[in-house]
């Protein structure tokens, strides 16, 4: 069974880089067909999806974030990461990372795995 794992600092200030790692489990983010995508749920709204990466490494974005947003993976530690510049409060949020076969999706139901999410708030 795959499981996911989001790490990170939970606060990070106005103007600076979010990072975060999704470490996966039980089995390889180079598996044939697979995204894995990282998702965030601000409070009081609905999830938004943020962007992936794919079995082959290459990466996909939200219209919205790809100014800002990058997406990397290191395959020999099983790990994908996120990172966002030049974030603002509006960027707090609950973080998670997900696994499924389509891109652009914010239902749980399009994903057959998540992380169990990181709070991430942005604050001076």
């Amino acid at each position: 069974q795959v499981q996911l794992q989001e790490s990170g600092p939970g606060l990070v200030k106005p103007s600076q880089t979010l990072s975060l790692t999704c470490t996966v489990s039980g089995g390889s983010i180079t598996t044939y067909s697979y995204y894995w995508s990282w998702l965030r749920q601000p409070p009081g709204k609905g999830l938004e999806w943020m962007g992936a990466t794919d079995y082959r490494g290459f990466t996909y974005y939200a219209p919205s974030l790809k100014s800002r947003t990058s997406i990397s993976r290191d395959t020999s530690r099983n790990q994908f990461t996120l990172q966002v510049r030049s974030v603002t409060p509006e960027d707090t949020a609950v973080y998670y990372c997900a696994r499924g076969r389509v891109l652009e999706r914010t239902s749980q139901s399009d994903y057959d795995s998540w992380g169990q999410g990181t709070q991430v708030t942005v604050s001076s």
